[in-house]
């Protein structure tokens, strides 16, 4: 087995090295009949991904950081007229003003900052990635809890975990499995912009921690009858822990407590 370098430690580069994975992702990815206006491919690294993805959108923008792989991206792509190799972070990228995707095999250091950015991109449809395991089901709700960043972003996003992928699927080999995390925009969020904004609040409050509880919590901003129907609406225990509550029952509070 081939020892990581020190700037694919530094980078925390784990090369996808299974095709039938890279080709199960690209379908997962890419779900619609039609091929993807235009994606952004996150770490193209070898272009183990690549490859499947142009198959599958008009357009592909494949971002890699590690200037040694630039060329052999290039080279390796210089045929396919759709993908444009960009020798540039992809966190420091402007989002496009047009509808998009994301897509990649995500450096498990930079999860968290890669879903972050995707958040913040107006124009973002989709986005699915390699993440670390532990990550994604932290996500996805996959221990039976759910963190405050998916019940806040819920009412516009889905999230779901679409699949596992063993950590021999990949060199250098890591210590973890990595799961397939894919987050989608809503075509009609569930709450308007007053709503959504009264939901973060809530949300918020409900994850602050304040009084030991999440009834304790939630009962700084509303009376307690009013939190007390709320629980009942919700058919949740006045004991549970917050992040025992699912979106959905989120949702039933937050009606119960803004009407």
């Amino acid at each position: 087995m081939a020892r990581p370098t020190a700037t694919s430690r530094a980078l925390s580069q784990n090369f996808l090295a299974d095709r039938a994975t890279a080709e199960r992702f690209a379908r997962l990815a890419t779900p619609q009949t039609r091929p993807v206006p235009l994606l952004l491919e996150v770490g193209a690294g070898k272009g183990a991904l690549t490859a499947p993805l142009a198959r599958r959108c008009r357009e592909l923008r494949a971002y890699e950081i590690d200037p040694r792989l630039v060329p052999v991206l290039r080279s390796r792509f210089s045929g396919t007229p759709q993908v444009r190799v960009v020798g540039a972070d992809f966190l420091a990228a402007r989002p496009p003003r047009t509808p998009f995707s994301v897509a990649g095999n995500v450096p498990f250091s930079r999860t968290a900052a890669v879903v972050d950015w995707c958040l913040r991109a107006p124009a973002l449809t989709d986005a699915t990635l390699l993440a670390q395991l532990e990550y994604a089901r932290k996500r996805t709700g996959g221990y039976g809890s759910w963190t405050l960043l998916t019940v806040r972003t819920w009412p516009r996003y889905e999230w779901r975990l679409l699949g596992r992928v063993g950590r021999r699927s990949f060199r250098p080999v890591p210590r973890v499995d990595a799961g397939v995390l894919r987050m989608e925009r809503r075509d009609t969020p569930l709450l308007d912009a007053a709503g959504y904004r009264s939901w973060c609040h809530l949300v918020e409050l409900g994850f602050s921690g304040v009084g030991g509880s999440l009834h304790a919590s939630l009962r700084r901003a509303h009376p307690r009858r009013r939190v007390d129907a709320a629980f009942r609406a919700a058919r949740l225990d006045q004991g549970v822990l917050v992040g025992e509550v699912a979106p959905e029952r989120w949702l039933r509070l937050h009606e119960e407590l803004t009407c």
